[in-house]
């Protein structure tokens, strides 16, 4: 019985990778539309300014570069539509197999998003709670996990606590 539960949970995580792909992709597509001439004067540009620009706020928007921009759109996609932790969409903007962003544009992202880290845990949690039917204390365990969600520990308790 527990085999089938994990094949489950298995078709499961394969399903939200899958989705998570077609949200990258849809997001390049969306977030390419300069011309190639830019686009090359752009890669050179950007391995000369990543250390200067490391420290760009929010507000410089002239002086953010476009890969900068592009990390921050991909990190509150994730945040709204999937409800992912911080840690979670740092790792997915920075990984070979999701946003293949520099650490620099992966941390501007994080450093610069508008998202309620609790509102996500609750969410994850209430998915959790309503497909597949986990306890609380198996939600906790997978929001904090570092195989499964990577909310930190108060997040995680806060939509435990919240959970009907």
């Amino acid at each position: 019985m527990n085999n089938q539960k994990e094949n489950k949970m298995s078709k499961k995580a394969i399903a939200i990778i899958a989705v998570v792909v077609v949200i990258i992709l849809i997001i390049g597509f969306a977030g390419g539309n300069s011309n190639s001439s830019e686009t090359n004067s752009n890669n050179n540009n950007s391995n000369n300014n990543q250390e200067e620009n490391s420290n760009i706020s929010k507000e410089d928007d002239d002086a953010i570069p476009m890969e900068y921009k592009n990390a921050l759109k991909q990190a509150e996609t994730y945040s709204e539509m999937m409800h992912m932790s911080k840690q979670g969409i740092y790792d997915q903007l920075v990984s070979e197999y999701g946003g293949q962003f520099t650490a620099e544009a992966s941390q501007y992202a994080i450093d610069n998003i508008d998202a309620d880290w609790n509102a996500n845990a609750l969410a994850k949690a209430k998915e959790y709670q309503e497909t597949m039917a986990m306890s609380k204390d198996a939600i906790y365990d997978q929001l904090i996990s570092e195989y499964g969600e990577k909310f930190t520990p108060e997040e995680a308790q806060y939509a435990v606590d919240n959970l009907e």
